[in-house]
């Protein structure tokens, strides 16, 4: 009889051992897979965010060099061709931009996206240097502060 008492000592020992191990196995797999989850999205974040500040960069070039242009030759093939090149760069703005909205939830972060894209728009619209310079400047500060707010959700 003691014998069958150490046996079933034995079996319940083995069980509540694999019971213990498989639950310890399953949470660290559960912290690894939402470790490789967060590292992914920090990765995509800064591919994201770095990418819509070089756009919206390109983009307030494409803008002076547009408004530039235009006070030189406003219908000349040169103003013609710094416009057409700020459209595309706008649109290149415009699909980083969205891709910033859909990996944030932060709305700071949106915010402060947005402003640099309506920012950077707004560099062509000016009517003199003086305007121009203060626009472009301002769209320059308004991309830095892009920068400045996303940088937190990547470190």
């Amino acid at each position: 009889m003691e014998a069958l008492w150490a046996s079933a000592v034995a079996v319940l020992g083995t069980l509540l051992g694999s019971v213990v191990t498989h639950a310890f196995q399953r949470r660290d797999a559960r912290r690894a897979e939402e470790f490789a989850r967060s590292e992914a999205l920090r990765q995509e974040r800064i591919a994201t965010y770095s990418t819509f500040a070089a756009a919206v960069e390109d983009y307030r070039h494409g803008q002076s060099d547009r408004w530039y242009r235009s006070v030189g030759d406003p219908g000349g093939a040169a103003f013609i061709a710094a416009r057409d090149e700020a459209h595309r760069l706008r649109t290149v703005a415009r699909q980083a931009l969205y891709r910033v909205k859909l990996l944030t939830d932060d709305a700071q972060v949106t915010a402060a996206a947005e402003r640099a894209y309506r920012c950077t728009w707004a560099v062509s619209t000016a009517r003199e240097q003086e305007e121009h310079d203060a626009l472009d400047t301002e769209s320059r500060r308004a991309i830095e502060g892009f920068v400045s707010v996303a940088a937190p959700l990547v470190r």
